[in-house]
Order: structure tokens, then C-alpha cells, then sequence
């Protein structure tokens, strides 16, 4: 395709088209991590499952508009799971 058939994206929908590639990225080392130890298995197969159907139903309400406040909350639902995520992982180390 060429670029005059491809939409351009405003800077705040690749800020936060960035955010969820970052948190799907982490979530799916993550993931690769725990099957290869074991821990925390559920967690890091719910964890990628809940953001595949979850950005995509978001994206698709939001009519592909990633700075839409339904794919907005989306990325901070998984900001949660990753901070308590990293929470988990201090409180064992320490």
C-alpha cells in the first residue's frame, strides 16, 4: 500500500498506541517467563488473553480511534495489572 491510502495518526494516538504495544510486549515476556518456571502461570496466560480480546472489542467500539477514552481506560486497566504485578514481584524479593 502506499502512504496516501494509510489514515495518519494524531501524536496522542501514538502515545497511547505505544502504551498498549509496551504493556503487550510485557505481558507476553511476562508469559514467557512463567511457562518456562512454572510461576504464576494462570496469571500470565489470563493476563495476554484479557489483552488480546480486551484492545481489540476496545478498538473496535472506539471506531479505531486509539486516543478514545474506551481504549484509554483499557491501557490503564492493564497499567493496574502490571504495577501489582510488579508489587508481587518486590514482595518476594524482599
Amino acid at each position: 500500500m502506499t502512504s496516501e491510502y494509510l489514515l495518519a495518526l494524531k501524536p496522542a494516538q501514538k502515545r497511547w498506541a505505544l502504551a498498549a504495544a509496551v504493556l503487550f510486549l510485557m505481558s507476553i515476556g511476562f508469559l514467557g517467563f512463567s511457562l518456562n518456571t512454572g510461576i504464576m502461570r494462570p496469571f500470565a496466560i489470563g493476563w495476554v488473553a484479557l489483552q488480546i480480546f480486551g484492545y481489540v472489542g476496545a478498538i473496535r467500539m472506539a471506531k479505531g480511534d486509539f486516543a478514545h477514552p474506551l481504549f484509554k481506560s483499557q491501557i490503564m486497566l492493564h497499567v493496574m495489572a502490571a504495577t501489582l504485578l510488579i508489587i508481587v514481584i518486590v514482595k518476594v524479593f524482599s
